[in-house]
């Protein structure tokens, strides 16, 4: 019975991941609005290592169209710049000697539409991930000493669990594809 209720634990683990992934993936999908979020993914060469921009910088919105980067010493704006232009992030910094200003230009219909398979394609991921945690946990499952009916059971409670995450990942598809169309 312990074994039966770890294989259940961490297929539920394992779907957890798969959407917090898509999570972290849909926030990277900007919908035209600045976002400081929008630069988490930028690493800064600081002293020789590579460091995440916001342990070098405040990232800030002084508006729905503009970021702010106010490095916290001022010989890392080339850095800085150079790291955000080799992110490959489709912006195109700015400096004023005291900081870096990034102008988001506002997405055309197209843009629109392709950040919207974009979405489409990390939800798609996503419940790949779910349906190969549910595919492990009923190998798993097999594997167990149960009787026939506590295997059907058991794989029934997989199959409600796979539902469920998929239904959510549905959910929030929906939601950003209507943060992205929303002009």
């Amino acid at each position: 019975m312990e074994e039966l209720n770890f294989v259940l634990e961490t297929t539920e683990e394992a779907m957890d991941k798969a959407l917090e992934h898509l999570d972290k993936s849909f926030i990277n999908i900007r919908a035209g609005k600045a976002n400081p979020v929008m630069l988490s993914s930028v690493k800064v060469d600081y002293y020789g290592s590579q460091t995440p921009l916001s342990q070098v910088a405040n990232v800030n919105t002084p508006d729905a169209q503009t970021l702010s980067v106010q490095p916290w010493e001022k010989t890392l704006i080339p850095e800085i710049e150079k790291a955000i232009m080799v992110a490959n992030l489709g912006f195109n910094p700015m400096n004023n000697g005291e900081s870096i200003i990034i102008s988001i230009p506002p997405l055309t219909e197209d843009r629109r539409r392709e950040l919207v398979k974009q979405a489409k394609a990390e939800a798609e991921h996503a419940k790949v991930g779910i349906r190969n945690a549910r595919k492990d946990a009923n190998t798993e499952l097999k594997k167990l000493d149960l009787s026939e009916d506590e295997l059907k059971n058991a794989e029934v409670d997989v199959q409600d669990k796979t539902d469920k995450y998929i239904a959510t990942i549905d959910e929030k598809y929906v939601v950003k594809e209507k943060e992205i169309m929303t002009v």
